[in-house]
């Protein structure tokens, strides 16, 4: 395995000095060390993966210097605008590294919402003719190849990606979440009360990562259907306007969707479009624990910004924030009747339990299960 500082140092000697992206948990022990020894204002952790390409082009113009981007190659799909037509050769032609972790590659077992896009990375990459290598195993081999491709970034005036596959970086010391004052929700119980006190045939549309894994497992333990849930396993970003489009076609039914503070963040534009659609019967619910908890805990921006004052400024007819139980019960039961869309924040912990389970039923039984719901 590569050793996460000795990569690090390689990266600056090779005058990579500017780190952006997006986190992913291949990347959890680089992610990690980054945050611990880039200087302040040379590490951003981006709403989304093209912001982090567009940063590291305007790092460029200012400095004259290669910025690494990092990103899972789910987040390919964000970046291939701005990869285009911004930083190709035809264009402005901007230096850059890539490393992207390798979710869904071809032969290593993964979850279904990554294989498709792992079978089409090289190809996509192909398409882009963005040049590529895998990252070695060995640490000499990956400072050998930095400092290559450092030097080649430039001289080319092109941006040149890094795969780094399951397993490739040694655990960091410092990859951990740092102490945050704890707040009095957790966010499964978050979700517990939420369930609570919603009718039987609501639907809820969840957000990726552990959001939706704590509402299986709830459904689960509370020996509840979930035919009115639909899991977003992938497209991290996209639940609301999932939810949106449930909510707009089924208007007698009451729509909730959870979200986290990352997801939100990532494509915050819809949530003008939320609240500028008139969907009455959509509640959006925002669980917030500044935190990139699926992918390691990295710190999102979530606790910096207010979430109800932007919804105030979108448009949504009804805002509110929580962080404790009374207050969710009682204003999420208030909100049932309430004229929409509501923005409902609610502040929780970061982390989950160490024995939280996964989905155990197909993707294709729980979308006809839930189309099955919406036609009842």
């Amino acid at each position: 395995m590569v050793d996460p500082q000795t990569f690090y140092n390689a990266l600056v000697k090779s005058g990579v000095e500017f780190f952006a992206g997006v986190p992913d948990s291949l990347l959890r022990p680089l992610c990690a060390c980054i945050a611990e020894r880039a200087p302040e204002g040379k590490h951003i952790i981006t709403a989304n993966e093209g912001a982090a390409i567009a940063l590291a082009a305007g790092n460029y113009l200012a400095t004259a210097k290669p910025s690494l981007v990092y990103m899972q190659n789910s987040g390919l799909g964000n970046a291939i605008n701005p990869l285009l037509s911004l930083a190709d050769t035809s264009v402005y032609g901007v230096p850059m590294l890539l490393m992207i972790g390798w979710r869904g590659e071809p032969g290593v077992k993964d979850e279904p919402q990554h294989l498709a896009q792992g079978q089409v990375t090289v190809p996509l990459l192909d398409a882009m003719d963005i040049a590529y290598h895998r990252l070695p195993q060995d640490t000499e081999e990956a400072v050998s190849l930095i400092k290559e491709l450092a030097q080649r970034a430039v001289s080319e005036q092109r941006p040149i990606v890094i795969l780094a596959s399951k397993n490739s970086f040694a655990q960091y010391k410092a990859d951990q979440n740092s102490g945050d004052e704890r707040l009095p929700l957790a966010r499964e119980r978050a979700i517990g009360i939420i369930l609570e006190n919603i009718n039987a045939d609501t639907s809820v549309i969840s957000s990726t990562g552990m959001i939706s894994r704590e509402l299986y497992e709830l459904r689960e333990g509370l020996k509840q259907k979930h035919d009115t849930d639909f899991l977003t396993v992938g497209s991290m970003g996209h639940c609301s306007q999932i939810a949106l489009g449930v909510a707009l076609a089924n208007k007698n039914k009451k729509v909730i969707c959870l979200d986290g503070d990352g997801a939100a963040i990532m494509h915050m534009g819809s949530m003008a479009v939320t609240a500028q659609s008139g969907a009455a019967n959509l509640i959006h619910i925002i669980l917030n624990n500044g935190r990139h908890d699926s992918v390691g805990g990295q710190p999102t921006c979530g606790f910096e910004i207010d979430f109800t004052t932007i919804a105030k400024g979108c448009g949504y007819p009804s805002v509110h924030s929580v962080d404790n139980e009374a207050e969710l019960s009682k204003i999420l039961g208030a909100s049932i009747d309430v004229q929409g869309p509501v923005l409902l924040e609610v502040k929780v912990n970061s982390g989950n339990r160490d024995n939280l389970g996964r989905p155990e039923i197909t993707l294709e039984e729980q979308k006809r299960a839930f189309m099955r719901h919406l036609e009842e």
